[in-house]
């Protein structure tokens, strides 16, 4: 369970941006609060900040072709099988969207996808 730095996410294979997507869902549903180590992070912060990193991946899945179910695009929407939010405040949100995702980060990253033979062209 990973979130990408959001600067790689136009840049993700096929596999793993669509594995993105899900890991957003599980986390904005019934994932929410669950400690994992990769991601405790997320919450420490307003729900609507994983809503927001998840649009990211969404608009970027649409721009591929990609059929996105629209729910998704609500802030208060927790999945099907999870109560939504009753009216989820709005933030503003910065860039990158989590502290977290530093040069560090985005380095680490980087190797984690070369760890699985997988390499980002930064020159398109």
């Amino acid at each position: 369970m990973r979130l990408w730095h959001e600067v790689l996410i136009k840049k993700l294979p096929r596999s793993q941006l669509l594995g993105q997507h899900r890991e957003c869902c599980a986390l904005r549903g019934k994932g929410w609060g669950r400690k994992h180590s990769t991601v405790d992070y997320v919450f420490e912060y307003s729900p609507y900040m994983l809503y927001k990193y998840h649009l990211l991946v969404i608009d970027e899945m649409i721009k591929r072709g990609y059929k996105v179910t629209e729910d998704w695009l609500d802030k208060n929407y927790r999945g099907k099988s999870c109560a939504g939010y009753n009216d989820l405040m709005i933030m503003e949100v910065n860039s990158p969207i989590y502290k977290e995702h530093d040069d560090k980060y985005l380095e680490e990253c980087i190797k984690n996808l070369e760890g699985k033979n997988l390499y980002i062209n930064f020159q398109d």
